[in-house]
């Protein structure tokens, strides 16, 4: 039988680039919505220019932008706006990720759209949101990571603010995005009518601080960076050994206790210095060099396989050829998936993470080339020929 998504029925007219609105509708085509992603003529979406290349087409582009077809529209022409606006009639979900404001002057606002289908969900992600005093200004990921507080408890102590080290406040958007259209689509059933969903990087990366956040209010005092350490638990935090470095997560009293079991230190756990959390979270510095004059004996895999044989929460930090050579991660749960693109070849992209038992997202083509679906999708769904597409694309239309 022949796996249906969860989405199965549900259009996206994808307005999205770059990698927090891509990231949203990717999950959401994944998942078994049809996403027609519509880019702009000639140039399509900024991150085709993104590197790495692959026989010159970008492999960041085509990891994001899998199970999506893909269109050509001019949005900024008249002719163009009135195909769109006949796409919508029939679409469930329109997801932009322009700065607030730029969809209204194009007269493809929230408000026009409704008019034409008062189903509509209007779906968008900028850096700081629809309203606001910071609404007009523009935002990238480090911009989100830096005003949304990440950066300021990220890196070592004493260090400078850190950056992580992917576009987690995109990403962070992007599920953020996800969230809310699958909540407008459920709500749809209970009020009748669409609505617009409205995310913010910054308020998405400002949600995700918890215990930040948390530290600040309770004490007044700014936090400090941690570098590797958790600040509500510890030993929670990584460790050396011979040949490099492995996390230990000790989240509660009797995982400490085996810990000091297996280290044949058993005096740690009437140490009065780290006999209850808060004493362990207090002297972190000597309980950690005491773990490490254990640990500097053993290599990773040896310490890691020891700790975890005891049941305490142990892993090494993988680089990127452990991760994607990790059976479990890579095999089993689907996390790398081959697809074959028509310029780039064979290639891996990264899999859904969401797993279902009986709607299974699922990769089933490679991100398309600029406009490639094109006549298949005007023809489809507006009805037109060959001869009508040939004259819009002559007039820089499509």
């Amino acid at each position: 039988m022949e796996n249906r998504g969860a989405l199965e029925g549900i259009k996206i007219l994808d307005l999205t680039r770059v990698l927090a609105g891509p990231f949203c509708t990717m999950m959401l085509a994944d998942m078994g919505a049809e996403v027609i992603k519509i880019e702009i003529p000639g140039k399509g979406d900024d991150t085709r220019n993104f590197g790495p290349y692959k026989n010159g087409e970008s492999l960041y582009y085509a990891n994001v932008n899998r199970n999506k077809k893909g269109i050509t529209l001019n949005l900024k022409k008249p002719e163009g706006k009135e195909l769109f606006l006949e796409m919508v009639k029939n679409a469930d979900v329109v997801v932009e990720n322009y700065r607030p404001g730029v969809m209204d002057k194009l007269g493809l606002g929230y408000d026009v759209l409704s008019e034409v289908n008062d189903k509509i969900i209007y779906a968008a992600v900028s850096g700081f949101g629809s309203y606001g005093p910071y609404s007009d200004r523009p935002g990238y990921d480090i911009i989100a990571q830096a005003m949304g507080g990440l950066m300021a408890i990220s890196g070592w102590p004493g260090g400078n603010p850190t950056r992580v080290g992917n576009a987690m406040g995109d990403v962070l958007g992007g599920l953020s995005l996800t969230i809310g259209v699958l909540a407008a689509l459920n709500g749809r059933h209970v009020t009748g009518k669409g609505q617009r969903v409205d995310v913010s990087l910054v308020d998405s990366v400002v949600a995700s601080l918890e215990t930040g956040t948390q530290r600040y209010f309770a004490s007044g005092e700014i936090p400090e960076k941690l570098g590797n350490r958790y600040a509500a638990a510890y030993p929670y935090d990584s460790f050396q050994a011979k040949d490099g470095f492995f996390v230990i997560g000790c989240g509660n009293q009797k995982l400490y206790e085996i810990l000091c079991q297996v280290m044949k230190k058993p005096e740690l756990i009437t140490d009065e210095r780290f006999a209850t959390m808060a004493d362990r979270n207090q002297n972190h510095v000597e309980l950690k060099e005491i773990i490490e004059q254990w640990s500097i004996n053993f290599t990773i895999d040896e310490a890691v396989d020891t700790i975890l044989g005891a049941g305490v929460p142990a892993a090494p930090i993988y680089d990127m050829k452990r991760l994607t050579e990790d059976d479990h991660i890579a095999n089993v749960r689907e996390m790398f998936v081959d697809v074959h693109h028509p310029i780039i070849g064979d290639m891996k992209v990264n899999g859904c993470h969401v797993k279902l038992s009986d709607t299974k997202p699922t990769i089933k083509w490679a991100a398309p080339t600029l406009g490639q679906d094109n006549e298949e999708v005007y023809k489809n769904i507006l009805n037109l020929n060959k001869e009508q597409l040939d004259e819009l694309k002559n007039n820089g239309i499509i």
